[in-house]
């Protein structure tokens, strides 16, 4: 039986999938890919090197914003190898071992970028609430300390899933249907019983971003009370507007999520396009979106990347 296992867990290749149907497209797809991929890896970057070189901006909210655009790097790196290796070299191949490592850093990654914007949402209802004592409530330390506990959280859920895939003998096909590993993907072509892998990941999947949800839209619910008891209409629409962009960068996180969850479980039926594009907009929507609903409005990171762009100009 331990033969059997390392033939079919750690020794396996399996085979990554691009676009299904237009595999002769692949180099012209890579164009749109490559053109994400950048915009991706560059806003974050400025972003995060201008909270980090503007004095500024160190306050509690723009250390959150770098732990998100940390987060979103992380996320497209995770990916960057194998789907562009797909687009341009045909490489699908990927190795068991390489697989796990893959996924692991795709779902850490994911539940921090959860944690992180539950973080924000904990973080704009003090500033409305409690503006007085915003300051002292959200210290450099307490700040540390979240920084630290969301890593703690991603690292701890994603080990009995690494654990539990271990266990699994994959007999069958070796054909995933995505250009990256994915946990529910990864389990489909298992040839043993994969209801605990189900349930652990399920599970995962309900108290990481199921309950981050819930506490998020709760923060927004206590934010929206208070901004309603404030007297002037003005003091009213400053409020709304600092949680606009938020509320967006939750939106372009949960929902391609949810998407993807509900595909692979609920509807095995779906077109294999369909997945593509969910699985694809999971991964690559939120790191693209978030830098550009921040800098558009937030204009004190706007002005600090447009201050870092025009100094490199003048150098050069």
């Amino acid at each position: 039986m331990s033969t059997f296992q390392n033939t079919t867990s750690s020794s396996i290749i399996f085979l990554l999938t691009g676009v299904p149907g237009l595999e002769a497209f692949h180099a012209w797809i890579s164009i749109p890919f490559c053109f994400v991929y950048i915009t991706a890896l560059s806003g974050n970057s400025l972003i995060l090197f201008a909270i980090v070189t503007q004095p500024s901006l160190h306050e509690p909210m723009y250390y959150f914003l770098s732990m998100l655009s940390t987060t979103d790097l992380g996320l497209s790196i995770s990916t960057l190898v194998t789907m562009l290796g797909i687009f341009w070299f045909d490489a699908r191949k990927i190795s068991f071992n390489a697989c796990l490592s893959q996924m692991f850093f795709i779902q850490l990654f994911t539940v921090m970028e959860s944690s992180v914007l539950l973080a924000m949402s904990f973080d704009r209802f003090v500033a409305i609430s409690n503006p007085l004592r915003y300051a002292s409530i959200l210290t450099d330390l307490k700040i540390a300390q979240i920084g630290v506990a969301i890593v703690t959280r991603g690292t701890l859920i994603q080990i009995p899933m690494q654990v539990l895939l271990k266990r699994l003998s994959f007999c069958h096909s070796h054909v995933l249907h995505h250009s990256y590993c994915f946990h529910p993907d990864v389990m489909k072509l298992s040839c043993t019983d994969t209801r605990i892998n189900s349930a652990v990941g399920l599970t995962a999947l309900i108290t990481t971003a199921g309950v981050d949800s819930i506490f998020i839209l709760l923060s927004y619910v206590l934010i929206i009370k208070t901004v309603l008891s404030i007297a002037s209409p003005e003091e009213r629409k400053k409020a709304f507007s600092t949680c606009i962009f938020h509320i967006g960068a939750v939106a372009v996180f949960y929902i391609p999520l949810i998407s993807l969850s509900f595909v692979h479980r609920f509807r095995k039926q779906a077109p294999p396009y369909l997945h593509t594009l969910i699985a694809n907009a999971y991964l690559l929507m939120p790191p693209v979106m978030n830098p550009i609903i921040y800098s558009v409005k937030t204009k004190q990171i706007c002005r600090a990347v447009l201050k870092l762009l025009y100094s490199s100009a003048e150098k050069k």
